[in-house]
C-alpha cells in the first residue's frame, strides 16, 4: 500500500493502525481537524488503484445528495475514498447497502471527515459494527523529526499543522486563513453560532487560558454569553478537534479540591497565533512559553493514544493542599505520573507532585514517574523518577501504552 508523493512524504504514526483497520472492516472512516493530513495519508497508503472524490467539491455533493445510489454506482468495484463525507450524510445508508451486500470484502471504502460533531452521529447510527473510525491529528514531535529536527521555539510558534510546520514562511498567512476558514465559518456552522464576535471572543479566551481549569461560568460571565453556551461551545470545539479538556484523576487518593478539567487549545501554533505573540522567541520566553510547552506535551500523549486507535486514557491530579502532577498517564504496566517544566535544570522541588502521587497510588499500581523538560538526554533523578527530553517523549509514550 504505497504511492509516489509530489513532495516529499513525512509518515505518519497513524499507518500501522490504518493498515490494521483496512484488513479488518470493510470501511474505515479518518476523521480529524481540517489540514491535518487525513487525505495524504489516505492517498499515500491506498495507492494508485482507488477512486477518489472530495465533497468539498459542490457538483460531486450536489450528486451524492441528489442521486446517492447512482452516485456509487459510477465506481463499480473500484475501491474508493471519499473525503469530507460529513457533507453528505444522506450518502451513508445508500453506502451501508452496499458494505452488507459483501461485508467480507474488507477496505473498499476510505472515508475522512473533518467535523465529529454530527459526523460520529450519522456513522454511529447508519454503519455501526462496519467501519472502523480513527483519528489522525496534526504531526507529532517524532513525526516532525522524520523531515527535521524540531527546534522549540518553532514547534511552539508554528504549531504541528503540516502546512506551517513544514513550510514556516507561510505560518501567518496560513494560520490566518484557517482561524477564518475553519474556526469562524466551518465549526461555527454546526452549530448555527450567529454571534460571530461573541464566538471569536471565546475562542481567543480559550487560547489565553490554555492548560487551566476549564470553568465554564468564568468563561460565561467574562465572554457575555449564558452558561449553558459556554458549555455548549466548548463541547463544540472539542468535538471539532480544536480543544482538548484533560479530565481529573478521579480516586479516592486523598480529598481533592478540584473536579473540573483543564483546557488545552490542540495546537500551539494557534494559541501563539490567537494570543499575539510577537515571535517564536519571545513565545518561549515570554509569560505563555511554560502553557505553550505543557501544552505540547499533553497533546503529544493524546497522540500517542489516538495514533494506535486507542482512547486516551490521560489525566491530571492535584491533592488537597495545592500538590499537583500535570499528566497521569495509562501505561501497559500501570500509572505513569508525568511532571512538564520548562528548564533545562531539574531540581528536586519539581518531584514533589510525583512523589506524593506515587505514595498514594503505591509503588506496584504506580511508576516512578517522569519529569519532561528540556534537558539534552535522559537523566535519573531523585525517588526514581527519570528526566526526559521533550524531543523523546513521543517515541517513549509508543512503548508505554497498549
Amino acid at each position: 500500500m504505497n504511492a509516489e508523493a509530489t513532495e516529499p512524504y513525512v509518515p505518519r504514526q497513524l499507518s500501522a493502525t490504518l493498515r490494521r483497520a483496512v484488513r479488518q472492516f470493510p470501511a474505515v472512516l479518518v476523521t480529524g481537524p481540517r489540514q491535518a493530513g487525513k487525505t495524504t495519508l489516505l492517498q499515500h497508503e491506498a495507492g494508485e488503484g482507488f477512486a477518489y472524490v472530495s465533497f468539498d467539491d459542490p457538483v460531486e455533493r450536489a450528486f451524492a445528495l441528489q442521486d446517492p445510489a447512482g452516485f456509487l454506482d459510477r465506481f463499480g468495484e473500484q475501491p474508493v475514498i471519499l473525503d469530507e463525507v460529513q457533507y453528505v450524510p444522506e450518502l451513508l445508508p445508500s453506502l451501508k447497502l452496499r458494505i452488507d451486500k459483501a461485508r467480507k470484502r474488507h477496505g473498499r471504502w476510505l472515508l475522512t471527515g473533518s467535523q465529529q460533531f454530527h459526523l460520529m452521529r450519522n456513522v454511529g447510527e447508519t454503519l455501526a459494527g462496519r467501519i472502523a473510525i480513527l483519528d489522525q491529528l496534526p504531526f507529532s514531535v517524532a513525526e516532525l523529526a522524520t523531515a527535521a529536527a524540531p527546534e522549540l521555539e518553532q514547534v511552539l510558534w508554528n504549531g504541528c499543522y503540516p502546512e506551517p510546520a513544514l513550510h514556516p514562511d507561510k505560518r501567518d498567512l496560513w494560520l490566518r486563513a484557517y482561524v477564518q476558514t475553519y474556526l469562524e465559518r466551518d465549526v461555527r456552522q454546526l452549530q448555527n453560532i450567529r454571534d460571530l464576535r461573541a464566538f471569536e471572543q471565546f475562542v481567543a479566551l480559550a487560547c489565553a487560558r490554555h492548560t487551566q481549569e476549564f470553568n465554564s461560568a468564568a468563561f460565561s460571565r467574562d465572554v457575555g454569553v449564558t452558561l449553558p453556551t459556554a458549555r455548549s461551545w466548548a463541547g463544540l470545539l472539542e468535538a471539532s478537534y480544536l480543544l482538548y479538556l484533560l479530565p481529573p484523576f478521579f480516586n479516592n487518593l486523598g480529598k481533592r479540591i478540584t473536579k473540573a478539567p483543564k483546557l488545552y487549545m490542540l495546537d500551539a501554533g494557534v494559541v501563539s497565533f490567537l494570543t499575539r505573540q510577537p515571535s517564536a522567541g519571545a513565545a518561549l520566553a515570554g509569560a505563555m512559553g511554560g502553557a505553550l510547552f505543557e501544552g505540547l506535551v499533553v497533546t503529544e500523549a493524546l497522540k500517542a493514544f489516538t495514533n494506535k486507535g486507542l482512547k486516551p486514557a490521560l489525566w491530571y491530579w492535584r491533592s488537597h493542599d495545592g500538590l499537583e502532577v500535570d499528566l497521569i498517564v495509562q501505561g501497559k504496566r500501570g500509572l505513569i505520573p508525568v511532571e512538564i517544566k520548562l528548564t533545562a535544570t531539574p531540581q528536586p522541588q519539581h518531584l514533589e507532585g510525583l512523589r506524593r502521587f506515587r505514595a498514594l497510588a503505591g509503588e506496584d499500581a504506580c511508576g516512578a514517574g517522569v519529569l519532561v523538560c528540556r534537558v539534552a538526554q535522559e537523566q535519573p533523578l531523585p525517588y526514581g523518577a527519570t528526566a526526559m527530553p521533550w524531543q523523546k517523549l513521543s517515541a517513549w509514550l509508543d512503548g508505554q501504552i497498549g
